[in-house]
């Protein structure tokens, strides 16, 4: 089997203790997955929902970057049509300085159209705002002073103060399930993490591959010092000791976590993607991998096989799972699953 790196993804949802024990706990998880070796923690972002307790992720990253020393850390994804461009320019320089260079740039538009609606955005009209704060932050941290004439932005000669550590600026990446959007991932060259059943993002990486291929040599392509782009799966993972506990363990973190994701299409009684986070289509589909060490181990070979990737992103912290039971099921996956599958933080 190809040998395949390991990162950590977390929503930071909401779950039976207070917020600031909560917090901690996250950073205790994230402090063993450091020691662990894997390549980098993703932090989601989410805002007016239980899923999203992290709705400021530098915040998080922030305090993160002084409780770890090799990890990346990253946002996937800062949703960029809700901030300043200018203030995301700064913000983004002085994390990849507080981490020493380590953040990993995820961007995207948002997949949520109630939360881009509460803050006052029609989701329709978020794709020309994206382009625009991209490019603005691209120049930002590029050049000594910012000019640029847009249809929502405009700025004269701006001083740019602030730079990252990383030149010329953070790797960047960019999820999606979407074959448009993952041909632009490929097109401009960002890092990219698919979604859903295996067989499917074995489609969209081998289009990944196919367009990146044709457009790795574009001049003033996004992402160009990033010689070998990580191409990664999601999957949430939950590993004891026995397969029935880790069963009883998946379905009790599942019950509370599916309504958190699903709390605001739920209220607004759509229904749409129910099919992506139940629990049968989970199990199905392996979107959920669980057991005991052996077994998940034989999920992660079948799923590196099938997908074709070369990063798998674990997500050991979600639902109400008990902080004990998320230490002991990242720790058993570094100790029995990761050896001889990894190349960690490659």
């Amino acid at each position: 089997m190809t040998d395949v790196a390991f990162g950590v993804f977390d929503w930071i949802d909401r779950a039976a203790e207070p917020l600031h024990r909560l917090y901690e706990e996250r950073l205790q998880l994230l402090e063993v997955a450091d020691s662990a070796g894997f390549f980098c923690y993703h932090l989601a972002e989410h805002h007016s929902t239980p899923l999203g307790m992290a709705p400021s992720p530098a915040l998080f990253l922030s305090a993160a970057a002084q409780r770890t020393r090799s990890i990346h850390l990253g946002p996937l994804v800062y949703l960029l049509p809700l901030y300043n461009p200018l203030r995301l320019i700064e913000e983004v320089a002085m994390l990849d300085q507080l981490s020493g260079g380590r953040l990993e740039l995820g961007v995207g538009r948002g997949v949520v159209p109630y939360e881009l609606r509460y803050q006052g955005l029609d989701p329709d009209d978020t794709r020309a705002v994206f382009d625009e704060t991209l490019a603005i932050l691209v120049a930002g941290l590029t050049n000594s002073r910012l000019t640029f004439a847009g249809r929502h932005y405009r700025y004269n000669n701006v001083p740019m103060e602030l730079h990252s550590l990383q030149q010329p600026y953070p790797p960047l990446w960019y999820p999606t399930h979407n074959p448009d959007s993952v041909q632009y991932a490929a097109r401009h060259g960002y890092n990219f993490v698919g979604l859903g059943p295996a067989a499917a993002v074995r489609e969209h990486v081998d289009g990944y591959w196919r367009t990146w291929k044709a457009h790795r040599d574009d001049p003033g392509r996004l992402n160009g010092h990033v010689p070998a782009p990580k191409v990664g799966i999601l999957r949430q993972v939950v590993v004891a000791d026995t397969d029935d506990e880790a069963l009883a363990a998946t379905r009790a973190a599942h019950h509370d976590w599916y309504r958190s994701i699903m709390k605001l299409w739920h209220d607004h009684d759509d229904h749409s993607v129910d099919g992506l986070f139940a629990w049968e289509p989970s199990i199905q589909h392996e979107t959920i991998l669980f057991g005991s060490p052996a077994r998940v181990r034989e999920h992660i070979e079948r799923l590196v096989e099938t997908s074709g990737c070369n990063y798998v992103v674990c997500s050991f912290a979600w639902g109400s799972m008990p902080h004990a039971q998320r230490l002991r099921s990242m720790k058993l996956f570094v100790q029995e699953v990761m050896p001889g599958l990894s190349r960690c933080g490659a």
